[in-house]
């Protein structure tokens, strides 16, 4: 599938929920679902359609790999992953999800959204134990170390980002270091961790079919 480059306002307004794709605009009045809280498009308003059973899990499989920023087929792929797991496949998907580098870097406050740490990471501003690494698709795992680099440190983006998060908190399974751009990787993130406005046992069902 290819990229998508359009403004991702849309989406957030396709889903009906806040994906948080543009990190702290999505926490103003600004936000695109508080002024029209409608899907875009020229019968946005009008049309309220009921959806079948497929069309409900596929809403939600398209919620969950918008929130990450993937495409299909890399979505498909950690699916897959996840069905090779022990445990529910569900909650597998979710943690896989969640270990990506360019997730953890949005998690640790590094940056405003998970596409700005994108970027950040594609950029080869960010670290694992010591080593650049600039695959956003990265798999960390329990013990590493995030940073970033110390080159990086003192981009207005960062400190932005930095300072914004302070009220985010980080997950119990992550650990920030304050004042030094770095975190640590404490544990293995577990459902109870990951707070998002979707039904993974759906997505499963859907690719069950």
């Amino acid at each position: 599938m290819a990229k998508y480059t359009g403004p991702v306002c849309r989406l957030c307004r396709r889903e009906g929920v806040k994906l948080f794709l543009k990190g702290t605009r999505c926490m103003s009045d600004k936000c695109a679902i508080e002024r029209r809280s409608y899907p875009p498009g020229q019968h946005g308003q009008t049309r309220r359609s009921r959806l079948t059973e497929y069309g409900v899990q596929l809403r939600e499989k398209q919620r969950l790999r918008r929130i990450y920023g993937m495409s299909e087929r890399q979505f498909l792929g950690t699916f897959k992953s996840a069905e090779r797991q022990k445990g529910v496949t569900g909650e597998q998907l979710l943690s896989l999800l969640e270990r990506r580098l360019d997730n953890v870097v949005y998690r640790l406050g590094f940056a405003n959204s998970r596409r700005q740490a994108r970027q950040l990471v594609n950029h080869g501003h960010v670290s694992v134990n010591g080593r650049k690494t600039n695959i956003p698709s990265f798999r960390v795992k329990v013990g590493d170390t995030i940073q970033i680099r110390e080159k990086s440190r003192e981009l207005p983006v960062i400190l932005a980002a930095l300072e914004a998060a302070e009220g985010r908190g980080v997950p119990p399974w992550l650990e920030l270091v304050p004042g030094e751009a770095k975190g640590y990787v404490r544990a293995l993130p577990v459902k109870a961790d990951i707070e998002l406005p979707v039904n993974e046992q759906v997505v499963v069902e859907l690719y069950s079919r």
